[in-house]
């Protein structure tokens, strides 16, 4: 590292010409970036992906698109049966699929009272406009809702009320227009400037958010050439932008603190920004090491889109890292002491540990089986909670409150009709196998949690030989029942016949991402404990960091479920009930930015732990001091990244919200309970047993080896070579 630092300071203006260019260029890939990226979650070659290509293919209509629900309400005692009032509703339902060309369905149609409610007062139909054969289910078009209305309402009978609700329209009820990415990222570094500025108490501050600016600006750069060589999902863009504030952040504040630090003990500015770099750097490469292996390890998922989220996850720490190491000393050389003069009272010099950590840190060491067993009580009470997590969509309750689309549910649910209706499940029957329909039909209908079975003739829903099939669940498609429906459709549907719809989509999900699931988990715990057991020069340290992150992922993943699927914060907090279940893909990715991002703790905290027992021969000592020199960066690091995560929350949709809320989450309870409490404690426990090395391990490391110091723990050890 002092070699690197050598040619780095020697071709200063190199350099910072070469990150002014790439910031420049990467200004322009921010702003185009968001046309390029797609916006598609299916799972590649699974049954349901499919399914709902070729039922939109031969229909151009249905497949994971949900329907729109008109729901009429009649005037009190008007009936659907009255022979005037069904030819209006006959008329104005016929005239919203002309409107749309959609196929519809609904009680004049199939004289199925089962389309109708409270005693035939009230009735709906299912319209499923046209899909364009190459549009994800996210493409926004023209909303559809304004002319179903135009086209119906003439046509119905006076006094009735139509309201018109889905999925879909419940969803952008509940999730508003939002903030853009933009606003996020400018939100999240306004408050990062405030810590930073109660950090270093000067205009060092701005610092960090410069190199926080050139990493995401160069990270957009390379998304966009990444765009043009395979498809990158429009996750990333929120992925980029907000995870790169607080990793380039973490990393600057690190490198700068112990630069302020090692000028406090008397050092040359180049010459503290050697020994910084020589320090902290390590501790940069290192973490950016384990956060990318944590996105790395969703390469071997068999989903795209996790793979194109992977390939520009692994983008943000190397480029954050590679910014800090080469343009933060050139600038901490040329500017820095002059930006760092201004210091009140108040700020430290660096040049001692802080005296609020040390005293926690001394507390902890000194009650260490107390303080572990309340922070493993914590960790397992929430992981205990993980087990009930439900993956899916999330329920229409959990939704809007207000508008239009939850009027329709509300007249939907008064009417005694099933919630489940709003997510119905197509059934391609294909040409050529002499299927019924009307059998098919028929035997679907007797599937115990089926409201209701269509399958009309006609056009919209006999082509070319095939014929479709639309089944009515009970309960909605993200419960375990509507789930449990789909798979008996699946049973039951012929031999050549697929079964579409969202909820057969997150069934497949989620077998392709979790089935391979333990082999990703594997693969993560291996090449961890391997970098971990190399920086630390211990295998008991790369142990405990690698089944402390599993902990408190677990943890996190309970906490989910606890505030979202179960509602006990969301409504306070984002005014959304119980979704009732968290979208499929939310665990695999909070499980994989956070298991990177937490190991940038473990990294600073352990090791100075490291070089403080290397200093002075005992763990109290390294304890004790690697905390209170660590304590105050970890603790400002994680709430910057907090604060970034928050503001990602603010986004319009639900289940952006829980992602961010889980990375909010995770980060708070690893930088306070895991890192700030559990670790001192267990670090404390173990003993001489951290820093053990063997031989054997150490060469096939590539390290210098660490015998296993005497029982007298105040006893120097040789410091090795």
């Amino acid at each position: 590292m002092d070699r690197f630092s050598g040619f780095v300071l020697r071709h200063r203006l190199l350099i910072g010409l070469v990150w002014l260019a790439a910031a420049c260029a990467g200004a322009f890939a921010a702003l185009n970036v968001p046309d390029r990226l797609v916006e598609d979650f299916a799972p590649p070659g699974s049954a349901a992906r499919d399914a709902n290509a070729a039922i939109v293919a031969e229909y151009r209509t249905g497949g994971a698109a949900k329907p729109l629900v008109p729901v009429v309400t009649l005037p009190a005692g008007t009936s659907a049966d009255t022979p005037a009032v069904r030819e209006g509703l006959r008329a104005a339902f016929a005239a919203a699929g002309e409107r749309l060309d959609a196929r519809v369905v609904s009680y004049p149609d199939t004289g199925d009272v089962r389309f109708t409610g409270d005693g035939g007062r009230t009735v709906y139909g299912l319209v499923y406009p046209q899909v364009d054969p190459g549009a994800t289910e996210f493409d926004e078009g023209p909303d559809p809702v304004g002319p179903i209305t135009e086209a119906m309402r003439p046509l119905l009978p006076s006094g009735a009320e139509l309201r018109v609700t889905s999925m879909d329209g419940l969803t952008e009820e509940a999730g508003g227009e939002g903030p853009s990415v933009l606003t996020e990222t400018l939100i999240g570094g306004v408050g990062a400037l405030v810590v930073l500025a109660f950090v270093f108490g000067s205009v060092l501050a701005v610092v960090p958010l410069v190199i926080a600016v050139v990493s995401i600006l160069t990270s957009f750069l390379l998304v966009y050439a990444l765009t043009g060589v395979t498809e990158v999902n429009f996750m990333v863009q929120f992925v980029v932008a907000l995870i790169g504030l607080g990793v380039a952040v973490d990393y600057s504040l690190l490198l700068v603190t112990r630069w302020r630090e090692e000028r406090a003990r008397g050092l040359s500015t180049e010459d503290a920004t050697r020994r910084a770099m020589a320090t902290a750097g390590h501790a940069v490469v290192f973490s950016a090491a384990a956060v990318a292996i944590g996105l790395v390890a969703m390469l071997v998922v068999p989903v795209a889109f996790l793979r194109s989220v992977a390939y520009g996850g692994v983008i943000i720490p190397g480029v954050s890292a590679l910014v800090t190491l080469t343009l933060l000393p050139v600038t901490l050389v040329t500017v820095g002491p002059a930006l760092d003069r201004i210091a009140p009272r108040w700020r430290s010099d660096g040049a001692r540990a802080g005296r609020a950590w040390t005293g926690w840190a001394r507390r902890v060491v000194r009650f260490r089986i107390p303080a572990a067993v309340a922070a493993l009580a914590v960790l397992g009470g929430l992981a205990f909670a993980a087990l009930g997590l439900n993956l899916g969509e999330p329920s229409s309750g959990a939704l809007a409150k207000s508008g239009p689309a939850y009027e329709g549910l509300a007249d939907l649910r008064h009417a005694g009709v099933p919630s489940g209706v709003l997510t119905p499940v197509d059934v391609l029957l294909p040409a050529g196998a002499g299927a019924d329909p009307a059998a098919i039909a028929a035997e679907l209908r007797s599937l115990p949690g089926v409201h209701a079975v269509a399958a009309p003739e006609g056009d919209a829903w006999r082509r070319d030989g095939t014929a479709l099939v639309t089944v009515l669940p009970v309960a909605e498609g993200g419960t375990d029942a509507g789930k449990d429906l789909v798979k008996a459709v699946r049973d039951t549907v012929p031999a050549g016949g697929q079964v579409g719809g969202e909820t057969a989509n997150d069934i497949d999900f989620v077998s392709k991402v979790y089935g391979t699931f333990p082999l990703m988990l594997a693969l993560i715990c291996v090449l961890t404990f391997v970098l971990l057991a190399r920086a630390f020069r211990s295998l008991l340290l790369a142990v405990k960091a690698v089944l402390l992150n599993l902990l408190s992922l677990a943890a996190v993943l309970g906490a989910i479920a606890l505030v979202w699927q179960q509602g006990h914060g969301s409504d306070l907090v984002w005014g959304i009930s119980a979704t009732g279940s968290i979208a499929s893909f939310v665990p695999a990715m909070v499980f994989a930015f956070l298991y990177g991002l937490s190991m940038d703790y473990e990294v600073f905290i352990l090791a100075r732990l490291r070089e403080e027992y290397d200093r002075t021969g005992s763990t109290e000592a390294a304890v004790v001091e690697g905390l209170g020199r660590t304590g105050r960066l970890v603790t400002s690091a994680a709430l910057i990244l907090f604060l970034a995560f928050a503001s990602l929350a603010a986004a319009p949709i639900v289940e952006v919200k829980i992602f961010a809320t889980g990375l909010g989450i995770g980060i708070l309870l690893d930088a306070t309970v895991v890192r700030a409490l559990l670790v001192p404690a267990v670090v404390s426990l173990f003993g001489r047993w951290n820093w053990w090395l063997p031989g054997w391990a150490a060469r096939v490391l590539r390290v210098p080896p660490s015998p296993l110091p005497s029982s007298g723990e105040r006893e120097r050890v040789p410091i090795p070579a």
